[in-house]
């Protein structure tokens, strides 16, 4: 679909991607030319695509360095608990102010 940004892929395809690479890397010459092969085979638009999955798979086995898929979903349901509970603590410190003021 042309102008289409985000397109997304089940994981059961990323993971077949990121095994298909490891199996046909050593025929062809570089890691590019075996990566736009695995596109090509799966449907996949680019083979920048297949890159990134194959380079977060290598860091999720902890063959290279960086924030594995783990680490990075844990980080983003602490920021989101951390935004709740700081929308929560405003909404009571609202509330204390509110009551605090009334006459008795």
């Amino acid at each position: 679909m042309p102008g289409e940004t985000s397109r997304r892929y089940p994981a059961e395809l990323k993971a077949r991607a990121v095994r298909m690479y490891a199996e046909i890397r050593p025929d062809h010459e570089s890691d590019w030319e075996a990566m736009g092969r695995v596109a090509e085979l799966l449907g996949v638009a680019t083979a920048e695509t297949v890159r990134k999955w194959v380079r977060q798979g290598q860091v999720d086995a902890g063959d290279r360095a960086g924030v594995s898929t783990e680490e990075a979903a844990e980080v983003k349901r602490l920021r989101r608990e951390n935004a709740e509970l700081r929308r929560a603590n405003a909404i009571l410190k609202a509330a204390s102010s509110f009551f605090a003021s009334m006459p008795r």
